[in-house]
């Protein structure tokens, strides 16, 4: 592998990274967001929503233009708006002004989680072998970090822009310094056509990423209050489960690419949806916290390996067209961030929250029924062994910057 390569992957950690922290930093912060500005109970379901469609509408318009652009320079940019468009979040006094840096904040986020994933595929093809995993673990520690950040902003009484101005003052310059080693596949011409690539085809994917973020977001959103309101721990306890959860998520997908190269893509995808299945089990019949806690503990090792699969999954199928069939398979992520909470609520208000709990449970199952979807189209484990060639193409100039 070339020097060109690995620092590639290297930089693209970094890029994961710093999405998890600035993600992390605005999810968790949105009680103070909503005191800066005075959002009301109403309104605030607005915002959050805002967020997902417009990033689902800034994927499909990166699809489109790295037809012409490679997605390494829709990265490069889209990365520092993200971070500029948190730190304005926490400078605006104004409703507008939140509605503006919200609103860039998702675009941003769109192209940049479709761009970061698709030059992750193209360098998982040109290692020949499972790495995709290890971005993915890059971004949870980021999301560790920033929750991190976020809570002692929040223990210290500190104003948003005092807690993300460092941070963003931090990483900006850092992204655009690492940005000049992002590497680009070398097998679709202007950074990737949309030729031979079939919805029919990529439906499946497309089904398991929803059904991911669906369980993802259950456990984001009410494993809190689930602890406290139905399985009757305190509210100090009641927070572990989601820091569990992280860290669960980031242990597994630091060693899921070894599984991978090991066992193959398929038996850790269905091992990993048998095991979120088995949490949500747990996590439903529980008599209490401590059974609780160790669903939502099974939840995320097993949750933990399906996205990155899935991305993975998407390059081996359509090699040609990879990065068109990311940037759709990636506004998947936000259907299922915008289905699976208020799923989850109705179903609690409306019935019982522990027979809530099943249905996400039936959905991720049904990534067992899809798993031959992430079959290698090679003649490797880690899915794709036909693509090692393309390592030959990552070398000076890979990059197309």
């Amino acid at each position: 592998m070339t020097d060109v390569a690995r620092r590639g992957r290297v930089s693209l950690a970094f890029g994961f990274f710093a999405q998890g922290v600035a993600f992390a930093l605005l999810v968790t912060r949105i009680p103070a967001v909503q005191d800066r500005y005075g959002v009301s109970e109403g309104l605030l379901p607005v915002f959050l929503a805002a967020v997902p469609v417009l990033a689902g509408a800034g994927s499909v318009v990166t699809g489109r233009v790295v037809r012409r652009v490679r997605p390494s320079r829709v990265l490069r940019w889209s990365q520092p708006v993200v971070l500029l468009a948190l730190l304005g979040v926490g400078l605006g006094e104004e409703m507008a002004a939140l509605a503006v840096a919200l609103g860039a904040f998702g675009l941003a986020v769109g192209a940049l989680d479709a761009s970061m994933n698709m030059l992750g595929v193209s360098l998982q093809q040109a290692y020949g072998r499972s790495i995709m995993l290890g971005f993915h673990a890059a971004y949870s520690l980021g999301g560790i970090v920033g929750a991190s950040l976020a809570w002692a902003g929040a223990h210290w009484g500190l104003a948003l822009w005092v807690s993300y101005l460092p941070v963003v003052a931090v990483l900006v310059p850092a992204a655009l310094v690492g940005s000049r080693w992002y590497v680009d596949g070398g097998g679709e011409e202007g950074g990737g056509g949309k030729g031979g690539l079939e919805f029919r085809v990529l439906l499946p994917l497309c089904l398991v990423m929803t059904f991911a973020y669906i369980g993802d977001s259950t456990v984001s959103n009410w494993s809190a209050k689930y602890l406290q309101d139905v399985l009757g721990s305190s509210e100090q306890l009641a927070t572990v489960p989601y820091s569990v959860y992280m860290v669960t998520t980031l242990v597994g997908r630091a060693l899921g690419d070894l599984g991978v190269r090991r066992l193959g893509a398929v038996v850790v995808v269905r091992g990993g949806a048998l095991v979120a299945a088995a949490g949500f089990a747990v996590v439903a019949g529980a008599p209490g916290a401590w059974v609780g806690m160790a669903g939502f503990t099974l939840l995320g090792v097993g949750l933990c390996v399906l996205v990155p699969q899935t991305f993975a999954a998407a390059g081996r199928l359509f090699p040609g067209a990879s990065d068109a069939a990311v940037a759709r398979l990636n506004v998947f992520n936000y259907v299922g961030f915008l289905v699976g909470s208020p799923l989850v609520g109705a179903l609690g208000g409306g019935w019982s929250y522990r027979g809530a709990m099943l249905v996400p449970m039936v959905l991720v199952l049904v990534t067992v029924v899809y798993a031959r979807s992430f079959e290698a189209g090679g003649g490797d484990r880690y899915g794709g062994g036909h693509e090692r060639a393309r390592a030959a193409d990552v070398g000076p100039g890979g990059n197309g910057l």
